[in-house]
């Protein structure tokens, strides 16, 4: 039996981030997470016709 784990598009988005961030940067692993949470909240708060 196969077990479905959900992941909620706001995490896969951190994931996303985070991932760029550590592969074109020497941060860790953790320290991409925060970086990549402040990032998102950022562009989630401009307005959809600037970006």
């Amino acid at each position: 039996m196969t077990t479905s784990v959900y992941i909620s598009l706001y995490e896969r988005r951190i994931e996303l981030v985070q991932a760029a961030l550590t592969g074109h940067s020497k941060l860790s692993t953790k320290d991409a997470r925060d970086l990549a949470v402040h990032v998102l909240r950022s562009l989630d708060h401009i307005p959809e016709q600037v970006r």
